[in-house]
């Protein structure tokens, strides 16, 4: 489900947060679905409960969980938290495609590499 890895220099509750987000988007969680209790997340990752905590809260933030008293937190369907994300990543790769150009990338091998994501 989610792996974590200590030499990644991303905060611990980041790590969880992107990976709880890949499942929801991929569609590995779907709509509804409830997602492990806070204290069986952190028990089976043996983390700090407060970690887990961290990252359901942003995820709630950013529209991809809701979460029912009592009762846990769950999947959001699709939302405008997509859209949102979208544009952040979007502004991550005109950054990322800048820094390859000034270290000699021509626009071709940037078009060839996104190619690549798409097999």
């Amino acid at each position: 489900m989610i792996s974590l890895n200590y030499r990644d220099s991303r905060p611990i509750y980041e790590q969880i947060k992107d990976g709880l987000r890949r499942l929801i988007i991929t569609g590995a969680m779907q709509p509804d679905e409830k997602l492990p209790s806070v204290r069986a997340l952190a028990s089976q990752l043996a983390i700090n409960p407060n970690t887990i905590q961290r990252a359901y809260a942003e995820l709630e933030s950013e529209g991809y969980t809701y979460s029912i008293p009592g009762k846990g937190s769950f999947a959001s369907a699709r939302s405008g938290a997509e859209a949102a994300r979208m544009q952040e990543l979007k502004v991550k790769i005109r950054e990322l495609a800048a820094e390859l150009r000034y270290l000699g990338v021509t626009d071709s091998q940037l078009i060839e590499l996104l190619k690549e994501e798409k097999k």
